[in-house]
């Protein structure tokens, strides 16, 4: 189930990115007192109580400004808003309620979300007094924290987790959802206006038309489908400031979450390129089976060596995922698009393979028969066993001497070998390592 996004907003200068940061740990926002310093959502996972959910980070929301950099903040916030399921509203504490507090809750109210309205810079008793005054906005819960000091975060997290936990989450096999990801203009709206068979969104030369993730559900030789129509992925370089294309990415990611099978859409024309190789790494880290699509394939002048030369070039430069099978398509004509389906579902079905134990350990056994494990300054790495801890993505724990003596090089031999015994085309698996006391186990 994809997680929880929760959206971090409010006027500038309030505090959102020191929140972010502490919570997430990480330095992803840029933290200053300039405001208007955190100017594109940035977005991490986060987890309290073993309850995990996704911040977005956002800049402030200037509801008065003119300023074209500004009005584009108080757009990305908006959409942020539009994809959370919670709105964690930041205000300051030391300057009490503003007009621009006013207007921003207004916004937020139109959403029609639930928001908990976080009363930041609270650092001490005379602070706390200002408290009652946000009160005044009549919009959601009031909670004062310090982000600085980080005082009130845990009472604050134990609200977020009552809103994740009650967060509305789609049943599981009702139908076969597909995300159509990619940079712009790679023809994902024409491949779902074929595989529809009507053109139910726009179709333009223009990169960026399609705005947002457009579900659409269908039923195909009696299965059912829904196809997520996405807006593109774009490198932040090549977008200018007044385009809303700008702010569309978190949507593209939100929609890989949801998905149970992402088809990553390569121009056939253009080649792979840079921001080709990082939509499928996102693909890759949320774990989801892939299949990649060369589109537009009908345009490109071909010869005898054209696919293999294709080929290697995505196999170099996608290296992170052997595993994903690439099909040559044309939105067009339609030519290959039934096959696509047998890849998806091909995929999508060896992303939730289980392997009983038993034959696991039959398995690793023979590896370490065929390459035996390293050793390092007298010491041998001793593997134990072997067992599968979960699926979507296949993830199995390997119990060790000591992790350390593991190197990534036999880790991935391991991973090849499983994918040699046990069908996991196009999907990625996970090995998670575990140490394990010697004397419990006398190991292979």
């Amino acid at each position: 189930m994809a997680k929880p996004l929760v959206a971090i907003v409010g006027r500038p200068n309030v505090g959102k990115s020191t929140f972010f940061n502490r919570i997430t740990g990480t330095k992803l926002a840029i933290i200053e007192d300039t405001p208007g310093v955190t100017r594109d959502r940035i977005y991490a996972d986060a987890e309290w109580l073993s309850r995990e959910f996704t911040l977005i980070d956002t800049g402030g929301i200037d509801t008065v400004t003119e300023d074209t950099i500004l009005k584009q903040m108080r757009l990305q916030a908006e959409l942020a808003v539009e994809s959370a399921q919670l709105i964690l509203f930041f205000v300051d504490g030391k300057t009490g309620v503003t007009a621009e507090d006013y207007e921003v809750a207004k916004l937020l109210r139109k959403s029609e979300k639930p928001v908990i309205v976080v009363v930041n810079k609270v650092d001490n008793k005379t602070d706390e007094q200002n408290l009652y005054d946000f009160y005044e906005l009549g919009i959601g819960e009031v909670l004062g924290i310090s982000s600085s000091q980080g005082l009130g975060l845990g009472e604050l997290l134990d609200e977020v987790i009552k809103y994740v936990d009650e967060a509305p989450t789609e049943e599981d096999g009702e139908t076969l959802k597909i995300a159509l990801v990619g940079k712009p203009n790679v023809g994902k709206s024409s491949l779902a206006n074929k595989i529809l068979g009507y053109d139910r969104t726009i179709v333009n030369d223009i990169p960026g038309t399609t705005r947002d993730a457009i579900d659409t559900t269908f039923t195909r030789d009696g299965v059912a489908y829904t196809i997520i129509d996405t807006a593109g992925m774009r490198k932040k370089a090549r977008i200018e400031d007044k385009s809303i294309e700008r702010y569309s990415v978190i949507r593209s990611l939100a929609a890989v979450r949801r998905a149970d099978v992402a088809v990553v859409m390569i121009d056939a024309e253009e080649g792979i390129t840079e921001q080709d190789v990082k939509v499928a790494g996102y693909v890759h880290e949320e774990g989801k089976p892939v299949v990649i699509a060369v589109n537009k394939w009908d345009a490109v002048e071909k010869d005898t060596f054209t696919i293999e030369e294709y080929g290697k070039k995505i196999k170099e430069d996608l290296a992170f995922m052997p595993y994903a099978k690439v099909i040559y398509i044309s939105a067009l004509t339609g030519q290959r698009v039934g096959k696509l389906f047998d890849l998806v579902h091909e995929a999508y079905e060896n992303n939730g393979r289980r392997i009983a134990t038993g034959i696991l350990n039959d398995c690793l056994h023979d590896a370490m028969l065929a390459v035996e494990p390293p050793s390092d300054k007298g010491r041998r790495l001793k593997i134990f066993y072997i067992t599968q801890a979960t699926a979507h993505p296949p993830t199995f724990i390997l119990f060790v001497n000591d992790a350390a003596l593991l190197h990534f090089s036999y880790k991935r031999y391991l991973e090849n070998y499983l994918r040699k015994t046990f069908d996991f085309a196009g999907t990625p698996i996970k090995i998670i390592v575990r140490n394990r006391n010697e004397e419990q186990d006398g190991g292979f």
